[in-house]
């Protein structure tokens, strides 16, 4: 069970891997480079949306919306670019995911508005 998991796991970084080059290929349709972009760069970022912390819905983004993201934007590319793509992505996933800070600093100022707007909420709720 472990050892299935594992594979679908590195399967799914493989593609994920073959989008970040789809989106950078010329012949790819721009709602593809699109979407494509938005599921690379919040696979990359090194902060979720919901918290791996947080009781089953922390993995929901790993489990369910980076594959649907990635069926998605693979069956808008053209088959000729995943295969060249897909060769890209070997190469690199030797040297390891690239790390996207800018998607993380817009999670973090995601939480930071979710609690300011909650606390203020609160404070008008209660205070007043």
């Amino acid at each position: 069970m472990i050892a299935k998991i594992r594979t679908w796991a590195n399967q799914l970084k493989r593609k994920v891997f073959v989008l970040y080059f789809a989106y950078k290929d010329h012949r790819t349709p721009w709602y593809a480079k699109f979407l494509a972009i938005c599921v690379v760069a919040y696979a990359f970022s090194p902060i979720d949306l919901i918290p791996d912390f947080v009781p089953v819905l922390g993995y929901l983004d790993d489990v369910i919306l980076i594959p649907l993201g990635v069926a998605l934007a693979l069956k808008l590319i053209p088959h000729a670019v995943i295969v060249d793509c897909t060769l890209k992505a070997e190469a690199r996933l030797q040297s390891g995911k690239p790390k996207n800070w800018l998607v993380g600093s817009l999670i973090i100022l995601v939480w930071i508005s979710a609690f300011l707007w909650i606390s203020y909420a609160a404070y008008r709720h209660f205070l007043h």
